[in-house]
């Protein structure tokens, strides 16, 4: 059988590849698609959470789980307007993050003591005057500091406690290298500015203060974030290193930097520091062999020219079993901030805990 190649017709121009009607149709589509992809990228987190199992730190995330994960939990509901703004939410409890924002009211506990809720106020005009964000630590510390004290344990800062801290008794000196190099360098003048105001005698009335047992003196530069004027003149080198660290808590009632000295025969058993956010950073000046610092049930011994970085808000105990030949245990003692507190964090520390002038 025969085919006339008449029925061979041109195709109509519809159909031909590139003619104007088939372009305009697959530039409409390019159009289309990508105005779906916009859409979709833009989308928040919370419509993508069945999905990809995203978690979402947004009001979206929390309105959504009043109907889908916990529909009759009244702490769902939305948030009523109120000044005292807190910091939780329906998340499921072990699965919340510190960085989830305020959505809820929840009171702050009844039995917590009264310096406690003092600080809660702080946390609340801090908040007010700057910002909520990052401050959800240190909103969840105060609220379970009244169960820390009450519990036994190892580690038990009597004043704050940061949760979500990692905490170890003893930092190798990566932690903080810089302010370590700074303290060591300046080893020989610290200690000549030491010697030169021991020599001139123990007394209260040349800035000393008695603190602890028998035994134990400080000569602070700054006591619970205040300078110690007259103190700080008689050392001014020391003060000088001091002002050139990095991480120096200098600015709250949390840190402190002075001469810690410690007589023979003297000791300190079963002490807690006040908090986990700063470590404290010892240099070595005068450290007789029987002396040991144990934290955590981990001993160590000072080495004179080095430094030593310690937790103190676990369980420490301090001793100078020596004789009165070998002279007293003398440290250069520094409050340096934790390296896990965030910066945030730390400005609204400094803020709480302001000195009392």
């Amino acid at each position: 059988m025969s085919w006339s190649l008449n029925l061979l017709r041109p195709l109509p121009p519809c159909v031909e590849l590139g003619g104007p009607p088939l372009s305009s149709l697959l530039w409409t589509l390019l159009i289309l698609f990508l105005w779906y992809c916009y859409r979709v990228g833009s989308d928040p987190p919370s419509c993508r959470n069945h999905v990809g199992g995203l978690k979402s730190s947004s009001a979206r995330s929390a309105l959504s789980c009043s109907s889908s994960r916990c529909p009759v939990d009244p702490r769902c509901s939305a948030p009523k307007a109120s000044p005292a703004i807190a910091m939780e939410t329906c998340e499921e409890e072990g699965a919340e993050s510190y960085l989830t924002p305020v959505l809820s009211h929840a009171p702050f506990p009844s039995q917590a003591a009264a310096g406690s809720r003092k600080l809660y106020v702080a946390l609340q005009e801090y908040a007010k005057r700057y910002s909520w964000a990052g401050m959800g630590r240190i909103h969840k510390g105060l609220r379970i500091q009244a169960r820390m004290n009450d519990r036994s344990s190892i580690q038990k800062p009597h004043l704050f406690y940061l949760p979500d801290v990692p905490s170890i008794p003893f930092y190798p000196r990566d932690a903080h290298r810089h302010d370590i190099e700074v303290l060591e360098a300046s080893y020989p003048i610290i200690l000549a500015e030491f010697q030169a105001v021991y020599q001139r005698g123990i007394d209260t009335k040349l800035g000393w203060i008695y603190q602890g047992p028998k035994g134990q003196a400080v000569f602070p530069l700054y006591n619970a974030g205040v300078c110690v004027v007259g103190n700080c003149r008689a050392c001014p080198c020391t003060y000088r290193t001091l002002l050139s660290l990095r991480t120096f808590i200098s600015s709250n009632s949390l840190g402190a930097a002075g001469f810690w000295l410690l007589g023979p025969g003297a000791s300190l058993t079963g002490a807690y520091g006040p908090t986990n956010t700063r470590l404290r950073c010892h240099l070595g000046l005068q450290t007789p062999a029987q002396c040991e610092l144990v934290v955590g049930g981990e001993p160590q011994c000072w080495s004179e020219g080095h430094c030593l970085l310690v937790d103190d808000s676990f369980l420490h105990t301090i001793s100078h079993n020596g004789g009165a030949e070998v002279g007293p245990r003398v440290i250069f003692s520094v409050d340096l901030w934790h390296p896990n507190v965030a910066a945030a964090e730390r400005q609204a520390l400094d803020y709480i805990f302001a000195p009392e002038q």
